[in-house]
């Protein structure tokens, strides 16, 4: 006989489950076994079984259920296992061999496991500790305090089991296996900075920087949002571990083979795989075969060139050797995330990009400010540009998320200037504490290197200019909500608008997301989408997930239900991205005034109105709304067509009616940042 707590409460003997009847009595077998070998009190019991004030008859429905669990177990053959349910006054015990309790079992195989002292025994144990979990413990149980209180700390166990599983495969060199094991724990807990940090150093180990700097990023954000509080002492640790060890020339190192003993079939099955696709520059292992979070330096004389590993571009300008004074130490920082998945059209753009960013007739440092409404692609493009042209880039491509738009507070220009330096192997204890010596630094840094800095999600002109280098040879590409008039006017910086898709190009994105062949089966149904879409690539991809999670359903059913004005903006979420809370991050910056003219504005019948109309529905006088409508336009919350013509898109003007309390469930939306994680982030 056997009894679960880890996954749905069971009872299980040679001849099958148990019936243990309703979540009750479920629930009072549960609290006898998480006190085995106890006398639990009727009080607690009682306490434990109903969250509010229980009935006056608690006792007797407790008694009953003690009385049938008995009579069940008994049928099952308790007596031959040693196993006895007894009463003791007001109290009951349930008297068993503890070991025939999974929860007891996986307590001692984790006690057990030493996976820094010894990882090869540890791996086998732990996985057969987890392997007795079958589902979120506690399951079928009252949803009342005190089981909700056993079932986190029985997940605290588990997670941090997994969290040694993950050292001991890292301590054998099996970092694929790692981070395919740290992986789904941290999707599932993504506020649990030991599991996070563990991750970031398995991605790392394995070659996936751009990876591993995400995750801390989105973990950053994340503790920012939902807790108000910034990363502790071990995210941070591993964050600048993984800087350090990236300035110092560490890189990849390749995984051990697992042990003949353990066969293939040993890691997870299904496990993701988390290959990035890099700029051109190689990476380069660490000296010696040390482990990422060493950070150790190469003697001077033996590091890499700052253009990679081959060295071809050793002796070209700004691709000097390391350690030759120049500051660098070792291979160039490769900090941009992956290419954005299924990137399509924005020639145009791209192609303006390469223009400002190329232009060596100036003599100054190009910088380009791709700027657009919320969910119209602009990291996407950004990132894009970036990776297509790394190769013009040798000594290293820096990427920062300035978090002008979130429900945090945006980045400092001390922290970016921080991380920058690091990367490029400054000591930390040499890296200046204000803002102005850290961007001089930088600048006197990086003013001989080929470099190619991205700024995104920025917020003001001021935040970006500390972070701008000096360099001839190095770029600078900035995205934002707004259009950074500051940027254009003091630092020459080149406008790159982006707008809605088309019907063509939004079809086109739709049939690289589900396939082409379900998107022509109905293309009169892919360009409504792309209309109520409003055209923007995120709420594209948004109504993508819909339909991939729904794979019976075609396009109309799902335009069908968009039509429904009061569900459009839930329907065009995804998990931790979607467009409500796209379009709440930029409202959250604007004054209240600007505030109110919005929500004004969203009451037009067709989102065509002038500066008259709009003074009349906001209540404002003429200054006032042209001075407000100027701000919403330059912030892309509405388009200026023409002079004294303004446009507000259908998405924004339902999210503000539904913030003004007028619309349904969509402007109530998750707290997230916008597709802080799409590809399409706005």
């Amino acid at each position: 006989m056997e009894f679960s707590l880890l996954g749905p409460i069971a009872v299980t003997t040679g001849s099958g489950e148990l019936s243990l009847g309703p979540a009750k009595r479920r629930s009072v077998l549960a609290l006898l076994l998480l006190q085995p070998n106890t006398t639990v009190p009727l009080e607690q019991l009682i306490d434990s079984l109903w969250e509010e004030e229980p009935p006056e008859h608690a006792r007797t429905v407790v008694q009953g259920h003690v009385s049938r669990l008995r009579a069940t177990l008994a049928e099952g053959g308790a007596e031959a296992y040693g196993i006895e349910l007894t009463t003791h006054g007001s109290a009951y015990l349930l008297r068993l061999p503890e070991e025939l309790i999974d929860a007891h079992r996986f307590g001692e195989l984790v006690a057990l496991a030493r996976p820094e002292a010894a990882p090869a025994d540890a791996v086998p144990l732990l996985r057969e500790a987890l392997g007795l979990w079958r589902g979120p413990a506690l399951t079928g149980t009252v949803t009342s305090p005190p089981f909700a209180a056993a079932a986190h700390a029985l997940e605290e166990r588990r997670l941090t089991a997994v969290e040694a599983l993950g050292r001991a495969h890292g301590a054998l060199g099996e970092h694929e296996q790692a981070a395919a094991i740290l992986y789904s724990a941290a999707v599932n807990h993504p506020l649990r900075e030991g599991l996070i940090a563990g991750l970031m150093r398995a991605l790392f180990r394995t070659g996936r920087q751009s990876d591993a700097l995400e995750w801390f990023h989105r973990t950053r954000r994340l503790l920012n949002e939902e807790l108000g509080v910034d990363p502790g002492e071990r995210l941070r640790e591993a964050y600048e571990e993984i800087l350090r060890a990236e300035a110092a020339g560490a890189g990849r190192q390749p995984s051990r083979p697992a042990d003949a003993t353990r066969g293939a079939g040993d890691g997870p099955a299904g496990a993701p795989s988390f290959h990035v696709k890099h700029g051109q520059g190689g990476r380069v292992p660490l000296q010696g075969g040390a482990e990422a979070g060493d950070a150790v330096e190469a003697p001077a004389g033996e590091r890499p060139t700052a253009g990679g590993t081959s060295g071809a571009r050793g002796g070209t300008e700004g691709g000097s050797a390391a350690g030759d004074g120049s500051g660098r130490t070792g291979a160039a920082p490769r900090l941009l995330p992956r290419p954005p998945a299924r990137f399509l059209a924005r020639e145009e753009q791209l192609a303006a990009l390469t223009e400002a960013l190329t232009d060596r007739t100036t003599g100054e440092s190009p910088l380009a400010v791709v700027a657009g409404p919320a969910g119209v692609g602009k990291t996407a493009c950004a990132v894009q540009w970036a990776h297509l042209h790394a190769d013009a880039f040798p000594d290293g491509q820096l990427f920062a998320d300035l978090r002008g738009f979130g429900e945090g507070d945006e980045a400092a220009p001390a922290e970016i200037l921080r991380d920058f330096l690091l990367a490029l192997g400054t000591p930390q204890e040499r890296v200046p504490g204000s803002a102005q010596a850290a961007s001089a630094l930088f600048r006197s840094l990086v003013a001989d290197r080929r470099l190619l800095v991205v700024l995104d999600n920025a917020r003001s002109s001021a935040q970006v200019r500390p972070l701008l280098p000096g360099g001839l040879h190095c770029a600078t590409v900035v995205t934002s909500r707004s259009r950074l008039d500051g940027l254009v006017a003091t630092d020459c910086a080149r406008p790159v608008g982006l707008q809605a898709l088309g019907h063509e190009e939004g079809a086109a994105l739709l049939g690289a997301m589900l396939g082409p062949e379900r998107v022509a089966e109905d293309p009169a149904a892919a360009r409504e989408l792309v209309d109520l879409c409003d055209g923007l690539p995120l709420a594209l991809r948004a109504a993508a997930a819909q339909l991939t999670a729904r794979p019976r359903w075609r396009l109309a059913r799902l335009a069908a239900a968009l039509r429904d004005e009061r569900r459009r903006l839930a329907l065009l979420s995804a998990e931790d991205t979607g467009m409500a809370a796209a379009l709440r991050m930029s409202v959250a910056r604007l004054s209240a005034d600007d505030a109110r003219l919005l929500s004004a504005l969203a009451t037009s019948a067709d989102g065509h109105l002038n500066a008259s109309v709009a003074a009349a529905l906001a209540g404002y006088d003429p200054e006032r709304t042209q001075d407000g409508l100027d701000r919403l336009a330059e912030m892309h919350l509405v388009d200026e067509e023409a002079t004294d013509v303004y446009t507000i898109s259908t998405l924004t003007q339902l999210f503000a009616r539904d913030e003004r309390g007028e619309g349904g469930e969509g402007g109530k939306g998750r707290r997230s940042g916008a597709g802080e994680e799409s590809g399409e982030r706005g």
